[in-house]
């Protein structure tokens, strides 16, 4: 199967919101090398959403629980941020041990519900990986979402031919078993090290 990205399109990384988080979360914790991500235990709530899925269903975070899950914000015409992202997340994940990949979940949110129909948002994460979970929702709960999170998300205006690119975040929130806020991912992290770190959350209170 291939997926064609739109060239004419670009996602922006917040700089200015992950400098803050970044320096916040290290100022707050320092560094902890049993972990290859930023340990944010106790510095974000825990994991909350209702949101659709890619058949139109509803999903909470709870029907979840049980699972490692991966948190990230993004929209299925970015050209760079999003694939670039989600291809580590499914390399790591598939390198995992088998009954282990079985208990992590990445959930892709799409914060362009205009464009990403249940329909497109399953074609684009069926590219990279079943353990990759499509939702989206309307923009005040995406709002309240992505601002549960401390990160954000905004529009540039279309041009000639409705196209228009969507500014948002590069972080990879990671929740625990329970939905406990443990790790923040940064993009400059290899797929291994996401790999080991993604392993050792599994194995807690396997």
């Amino acid at each position: 199967m291939s997926f064609h990205f739109p060239e004419n399109l670009r996602s922006r990384l917040n700089l200015p919101l992950l400098l803050i988080t970044t320096l916040v979360l290290g100022g707050c914790l320092g560094e902890d090398s049993s972990w290859h991500g930023k340990d944010i235990q106790g510095l974000m709530p825990e994991l909350a959403f209702e949101l659709t899925g890619t058949s139109g269903e509803t999903v909470r975070a709870s029907e979840l629980d049980g699972q490692v899950r991966l948190l990230f914000f993004g929209f299925t015409s970015c050209p760079d941020v999003c694939p670039t992202t989600l291809q580590k997340l499914s390399q790591a994940i598939k390198a995992m041990p088998p009954e282990l990949q079985s208990q992590t979940l990445a959930l892709f949110v799409s914060v362009d519900p205009q464009r990403d129909s249940p329909e497109r948002l399953a074609s684009y994460v069926d590219f990279f990986g079943e353990r990759i979970l499509g939702l989206t929702a309307d923009g005040p709960e995406l709002r309240k979402l992505a601002k549960r999170y401390r990160t954000t998300f905004g529009y540039d205006e279309p041009d000639a031919d409705g196209n228009y690119a969507v500014s948002h975040s590069s972080a990879v929130y990671v929740f625990d078993r329970n939905g406990k806020a443990r790790l923040l991912l940064r993009p400059d992290l290899s797929a291994d090290e996401i790999r080991q770190d993604l392993i050792a959350l599994a194995r807690e209170n396997s």
